[in-house]
């Protein structure tokens, strides 16, 4: 079984975020090879202020370690908000390094007309850094309020992501495979 870690990007009052986290993992619960992680970075509690290296971790930091460590892979969910993701996102991925190398991560964007593209670019960026895979067919969801159904679920049967979700799982978890493959024959290092 693969183990993928769909990490909520935002923690902002009335986001949107749960919501195409929870779509995106009911989606990759539907695979028979995949378990679900859900990292909810608002109730996390990771500090908003890194230590140095002689300090010591703070207990939020040392709980979500190992989860992040377990997981194959990463979907991380995030809006764009002024062309940019949330700090929070920045902060939780600076708090680890380790758990994040040589692990695949579909980036799950939503926004206004840009979709959260302009936010997932940036994110493409610092994983590198960070030596995780970013896959190249990522979700974008611009104007995603157009998406609701008229009972108001989301997103309505004819939106495109319910299709181009199955890309970016396909991909996920064939660099899943292959990444931890990688990883037992030989451990990686940066």
């Amino acid at each position: 079984m693969l183990r993928i870690a769909v990490i909520i990007g935002s923690t902002r009052n009335g986001r949107f975020g749960p919501t195409v986290a929870g779509w995106f993992a009911d989606r990759a619960r539907r695979r028979p090879d995949v378990t679900v992680d859900m990292v909810d970075l608002a109730e996390t509690g990771l500090p908003a202020t890194l230590t140095d290296h002689d300090e010591p971790v703070p207990a939020p930091v040392r709980r979500l370690a190992p989860r992040l460590a377990a997981a194959d892979a990463f979907a991380v969910v995030t809006p764009e908000y002024n062309h940019g993701f949330p700090a929070p996102l920045k902060t939780a991925i600076d708090w680890f390094y380790e758990e994040w190398q040589a692990k695949p991560v579909a980036l799950v964007s939503y926004g206004r007309d840009s979709g959260g593209l302009n936010a997932a670019a940036q994110l493409r960026q610092i994983f590198a850094e960070l030596h995780a895979v970013t896959i190249r067919d990522g979700l974008s969801l611009p104007r995603y309020w157009e998406d609701f159904a008229p009972d108001g679920s989301w997103p309505r049967p004819a939106a495109e992501c319910n299709t181009s979700v199955t890309t970016t799982l396909d991909q996920l978890i064939w660099w899943a495979n292959a990444l931890r493959d990688a990883r037992a024959r030989v451990p990686y290092t940066a």
